[in-house]
């Protein structure tokens, strides 16, 4: 009996039309591939029928053992699949879908840090925050942010040269652009700060991405009050439209992570055979999952244990480290093109109640 023939036997003998996460092993042991499925059989079976030179096909036939764990609900096989392929990486699943409309903030790792706008996180040591909607937008603020904090936007290959910097033979310390020669950056490039003031004012982009400075915003308005005070009146008009620039960005930043980084969300899923999930997200991700058993007893204890984790949240942080990004994306997806789903989603104040659960899911 062949290879193919075998595994098609286990499927059909074993596997069931729920959502689930499957795996394609290799002669070693190897994990090819992950995939997922809200009718796992059919799906697994449907690798049976590719045509030769599919990449269905091409798996199968390098395949010598398919595992599978079935899942409550297809949100659950969506994260299992993401979790799967980042810890395993497997040889024929491409990187894990980005979602373009969504971008990040980046603080360079650099003697002078810089804020760029990049589509993903990287594992390099630099800071990031998001995700963010609309990349033109972001740009226009970041430019704004970085003009306003005087920080460098010239390219990374450009010289630093800080005040307190010695060197053993003396250069010329006129500024390297134009936007040092007006006075809209530090010119770290021609000793115009030392590198402690430098990084001070990264210091107060960060605090504000994170949303718990409003300094850069206090700098704007007292310009406005000061230009509206001496009849600029043209002027003040232009620092109120950067104010309300800043700010939408500090609100969108806040927004697309589940309102505050500290603030509890919770996703209630009904299950197959009522395996009724409930999930806490946090700050993007998913922080928890719980079992919402029909009977009460048990219901109960996993009530015990959801009001236990929103009471302790752990330390809040808008960062985005690299490990995250991709279920940060993956749920905010997720969400957007499942409006319906989005309706399920409340606050712990709201769902605590008793018959919170079962009067959402008789009204889904």
């Amino acid at each position: 009996m062949s290879r193919s023939k075998v595994l098609r036997d286990h499927v059909r003998a074993h596997a069931e039309n729920r959502p689930g996460v499957y795996r394609m092993l290799g002669p070693g042991g190897e994990v090819l591939y992950v995939g997922k499925s809200v009718r796992l059989r059919t799906r697994l079976l449907s690798y049976f029928r590719a045509a030769r030179g599919e990449k269905a096909a091409e798996i199968i036939g390098h395949t010598h053992r398919i595992e599978w764990d079935h899942t409550p609900n297809e949100f659950a096989a969506l994260l299992t699949e993401l979790r799967q392929i980042k810890r395993w990486r497997p040889l024929y699943n491409v990187e894990h879908k980005r979602d373009r409309q969504f971008c990040f903030i980046k603080v360079t790792r650099a003697a002078a840090p810089r804020l760029l706008v990049v589509g993903d996180v990287a594992g390099d040591g630099a800071l990031y925050f998001g995700p963010f909607r609309g990349r033109t937008r972001v740009r226009e603020a970041v430019r704004e942010l970085s003009d306003l904090l005087e920080l460098r936007d010239c390219r990374a290959s450009t010289p630093v040269r800080f005040a307190d910097q010695l060197e053993f033979f003396e250069e010329g310390d006129s500024p390297l652009c134009y936007r040092g020669e007006i006075g809209r950056c530090l010119a770290p490039c021609s000793r115009g700060c030392t590198q402690a003031e430098y990084l001070e004012r990264i210091d107060l982009a960060c605090r504000f991405l994170e949303g718990d400075a409003d300094h850069p915003i206090a700098i704007l308005r007292s310009r406005m009050n000061e230009a509206a005070a001496r009849l600029h009146f043209e002027y003040a008009a232009t620092l109120r439209d950067r104010i309300e620039r800043l700010t939408a960005l500090q609100r969108e930043l806040i927004g697309l992570r589940g309102t505050r980084p500290d603030r509890a969300l919770l996703y209630p899923v009904p299950g197959h055979d009522d395996d009724d999930r409930v999930y806490l997200i946090r700050g993007g991700t998913v922080q928890a999952e719980f079992p919402w058993p029909p009977r009460p007893e048990e219901r109960a204890r996993s009530l015990a244990r959801l009001r236990e984790a929103v009471r302790h949240p752990p330390a809040a942080s808008l960062r985005v480290q690299p490990h995250q990004a991709a279920e940060i994306l993956l749920i905010a997806r997720w969400f957007r093109l499942r409006p319906d789903e989005w309706a399920r989603v409340v606050s712990p104040e709201t769902f605590l109640e008793p018959e919170a659960f079962l009067e959402g899911r008789r009204s889904a």
